[in-house]
């Protein structure tokens, strides 16, 4: 038998079945992609995606599966277009939305791409938050207009609903959709305790992020992009043709509508006869809207606002990138170089918004942070900055009411580096040790609690340690360690202001319990020294009592019962009804 190459093609719907090429009965945009090469079982089931097709509404398990490789090893797409059949043929495509088995490629594919963008970018392994190593995904879940992460199940859980011609609708085939429930999954691997209820930003954070990287995932499919921008004639060099665009379809409110920067199309437009659009199309938020949007209690509609910082950034620079290219007559730009330059813009951003996650407290992340972490991510590994990402997202931000903290951040924005590091103490620490082993790590901690401010009176966890080897543009690899841990107080109202330095929130009583946390990451260096520590500390009286004060308000205080952890499955349905 062969030994599988790296990676291996695998054809899948493109970005979402609303996408079509030419007009709005034009074919769909089908491509291939590059996923790691590995010997599926039937499903496809990999080492980190199993697709459990079973359908509980019609109570229905598709077990027919597909093979995915030949007798001889070789690994091959089974949905590859046939013989005198290509992409855009149109009884293919038929054939192919047709087909159960396709779906489960459709969702095993995007689900492997998008989980190899967070490690490509992060630079290492991300697990899962349930300790194992398949994540279930059910491409045919229900027959609900809805789709989610599951806690509980450890699972993606798309649905499917009917138009009233009785033609169904299948939220597994959309790109948008499928690398948005991934992210969840992702993220909740990454840092836990994020979807533990802690406050508003907390909450529309997990929503806001899963968009960015639905959106801007989207632009490394270069033919994808160019189908969606669209062409205005083409011009011979040669013996070449070079395809063209013109120069208004590249204006920034042209851009904004596109569906390269919706979610969801063709889910957006059945669940309002065809006039709704996209499902969300946050980059056209205003900013005055923006800032009234940082007070919903909606965690979609407030996770927008992020999304509309980023997007707008993104917008602003591949506008500067293009306003360089050359033009032809007819005031119109080569469209490949067009696309090119967008994939550069959104590649770069994409990583800088994945990397920022590890410069991230572990608990009661708000959007300034957020940003803070964002423009430390980038300046560790590109300090020079020469296409001005930065300026860019701290400006878009700042126009949503989003600004990074004054107390601990430099003039720049930045996280500020530990302004006393040779008051650590590392003589009674294994480095080796300190940078695998959570034990060694903790001693560490406990040795400089006093430097650092980590309370000895609360209970403390160190939640992870990872190593990130991360390649810059010189060429140079930055090495980091990225440890992780909390800290948790259990208490009663009638003690919230002797341990907390707050007054309880109000209508909290005396007996009601909560549990208080804070937490920290510890960034270190190629050498093991403490660089950053960026922390919400537990005894913070005034988030303490903000906190206290949401969880009250949106009856979370006894702790996480079953409405928290579908609280993905609920708050999707919800945002689907709206």
């Amino acid at each position: 038998m062969l030994d599988p190459p790296p990676t291996r093609k695998l054809t899948i719907i493109a970005k979402d079945p609303g996408l079509r090429i030419g007009s709005a009965d034009g074919p769909m945009v089908f491509t291939q992609v590059a996923v790691p090469a590995e010997i599926l079982a039937k499903g496809p089931t990999g080492y980190r995606i199993k697709v459990v097709d079973y359908n509980a509404t019609e109570r229905r398990a598709y077990l027919d599966g597909q093979d995915y490789q030949l007798a001889s090893g070789v690994l091959v797409d089974p949905f590859a277009p046939g013989a005198g059949e290509d992409l855009l043929d149109p009884a293919y495509q038929r054939r192919l939305l047709a087909e159960p088995n396709f779906h489960a490629q459709n969702v095993y594919a995007i689900a492997m791409r998008t989980l190899g963008a967070f490690e490509r970018a992060l630079g290492r392994r991300v697990g899962w938050s349930s300790g194992g190593h398949q994540l279930h995904t059910a491409p045919h879940a229900f027959a609900q207009a809805n789709a989610f992460y599951s806690e509980p199940d450890r699972a993606l859980m798309f649905g499917y609903f009917h138009r009233d011609d009785g033609t169904p609708v299948f939220t597994c085939l959309s790109h948008d959709i499928v690398a948005h429930e991934t992210t969840h999954a992702v993220l909740d691997g990454l840092r836990s305790r994020l979807t533990e209820a802690s406050s508003p930003d907390q909450a529309a954070f997990h929503e806001g992020f899963a968009d960015i990287v639905a959106i801007l995932s989207i632009f490394s499919l270069e033919p994808v992009v160019a189908a969606a921008i669209g062409e205005d004639g083409v011009i011979a060099q040669g013996k070449e043709t070079i395809k063209l665009v013109s120069a208004r379809r590249l204006k920034p409110a042209a851009i904004k509508k596109s569906i390269l920067l919706g979610i969801a199309m063709e889910i957006g437009n059945e669940l309002n006869d065809g006039g709704r659009g996209a499902l969300r199309q946050s980059v056209e938020l205003t900013p005055k809207n923006g800032k009234e949007l940082r007070d919903d209690p909606d965690e979609h509609a407030r996770g927008e606002v992020i999304v509309a910082a980023m997007m707008n950034a993104f917008v602003l620079l591949w506008g500067k990138r293009i306003a360089a290219l050359g033009k032809f007559e007819g005031d119109r730009h080569n469209l490949a170089s067009v696309v090119e330059e967008g994939a550069k813009v959104a590649g770069h951003l994409l990583t800088m918004a994945i990397r920022a996650l590890d410069y991230c407290p572990p608990t009661d992340l708000d959007f300034s942070q957020y940003l803070s972490a964002l423009l430390t991510a980038d300046r560790e590994l590109v300090p020079d900055d020469d296409h001005q990402y930065r300026p860019a997202i701290r400006a878009s931000f700042r126009s949503y009411g989003i600004i990074t903290q004054r107390k601990n951040c430099d003039e720049e924005g930045c996280w500020k580096r530990l302004s006393h590091p040779g008051q650590l103490t590392y003589a009674r620490s294994n480095y080796v040790a300190m940078t695998r082993n959570t034990d060694e790590m903790f001693r560490f901690l406990w040795e400089n609690r006093n430097v650092l401010g980590i309370s000895e009176r609360a209970y403390t966890e160190v939640l992870s340690i990872d190593q990130a080897a991360r390649l810059g543009p010189d060429g140079i690899m930055l090495h980091e360690t990225v440890c992780q841990y909390v800290q948790r107080v259990d208490l009663f109202g009638a003690e919230f202001k002797s341990v907390l330095g707050a007054e309880r929130p109000d209508g909290m009583k005396s007996n009601d319990r909560i549990t208080a946390y804070g937490g920290g990451v510890l960034i270190l260096d190629q050498y093991g020294q403490v660089k950053y520590h960026i922390a919400n500390r537990i005894f913070d009286g005034p988030r303490q009592r903000a906190r206290g004060q949401y969880l009250l308000d949106v009856d979370q205080l006894g702790g996480a019962g079953i409405r928290q952890k579908m609280r993905f499955a609920l708050s999707h349905q919800q945002r689907m009804g709206a």
